[in-house]
């Protein structure tokens, strides 16, 4: 029997296949198209230490090869959180990943500490959000902020903390060695990139905040290179990400050096696509006769 399960910080999934964060909900939403059983994990909406109302409508548009979100991270709270989410999502056999959000260090910190004695299995940290304390400049975009971060949060949990990179930076290699240094047991990347579009007919922007997040397809070769990149620089697992939509693309992200792969936008064209990329990851192990997932992780050098 052919071996998909890989093991992140030593948490074991029974296939390299998971929910990127924000386009899954907390599962509920899904579990009527998608048995939550055959996944990896789910990975959550991201959640904050209060609610968060998002940014003002329209939020969201098509793009060429993609869309541009501008949710704003909207979310319960913390609370709501752990008294409705967590327990929905313990009736499963699948890996936990909650994703936490702040707009600055206390608040990640509260949500960590919040979560310390949950049963949940990781924490992915969305350091893609403007922190207040820094002119909103995205915690991720500096290395420095980004260990002391990762060190601060490090202190507080005692689940395995897995650090979300943005590609919106000049050195994703720099942004990667630095959450190892303040101890991260693992990155997930990429995060979606800026974008922008203008509604020619209106003379006005496609979304009320101007400007948004790109996701899909047309980000997958960007996303690529910086996994391939960040596995040349670090020591620590890597969860692939961007524009995933059927098992070949997962499989890029694999060869390139992703141990597990997350699974966004596509969601949204095919609330099933999750559980085709883990049919197809086996048929493809089948075709060329692998019999342990793990021996394609960061395969191509």
């Amino acid at each position: 029997m052919k071996k998909t399960s890989v093991t992140i910080a030593g948490v074991e999934l029974k296939n390299p296949v998971m929910t990127a964060s924000g386009t899954f909900g907390s599962g509920a939403e899904y579990s009527e198209f998608v048995d939550l059983n055959q996944l990896g994990a789910v990975v959550t909406k991201g959640v904050a230490d209060k609610a968060w109302a998002g940014n003002p409508t329209p939020r969201i548009t098509e793009v060429y090869g993609g869309m541009l979100n501008a949710i704003g991270l909207q979310n319960p709270g913390i609370e709501v959180f752990c008294s409705r989410d967590i327990p929905f999502l313990q009736q499963f056999d699948t890996r936990i990943i909650v994703n936490v959000c702040g707009h600055a260090p206390e608040e990640y910190l509260r949500v960590v500490e919040r979560l310390a004695d949950e049963n949940i299995d990781m924490l992915e940290i969305n350091i893609s959000c403007p922190n207040v304390n820094a002119d909103f400049l995205a915690f991720g975009q500096d290395p420095r902020s980004v260990e002391e971060l990762t060190r601060e949060i490090k202190r507080l949990a005692k689940q395995p903390v897995i650090m979300k990179l943005t590609p919106n930076v000049t050195d994703i290699a720099e942004i990667a060695r630095a959450a190892e240094a303040g101890g991260a047991d693992a990155l997930s990347l990429i995060n979606t990139l800026t974008g922008m579009k203008i509604d020619i007919n209106r003379r006005t922007f496609a979304l009320a905040n101007k400007t948004g997040g790109m996701s899909g397809p047309a980000v997958k070769p960007v996303a690529v290179r910086m996994v391939y990149q960040t596995a040349q620089a670090v020591n620590i697992p890597i969860i692939g990400m961007g524009g995933i939509l059927n098992a070949e693309d997962a499989l890029e992200f694999i060869l390139a050096g992703a141990t597990a792969v997350s699974v966004g936008t596509g969601n949204f064209v095919n609330p099933a696509t999750t559980l085709d990329v883990i049919r197809g990851i086996e048929e493809y192990m089948d075709r060329y006769q692998i019999e342990d997932i793990n021996d394609l992780v960061g395969a191509v050098r």
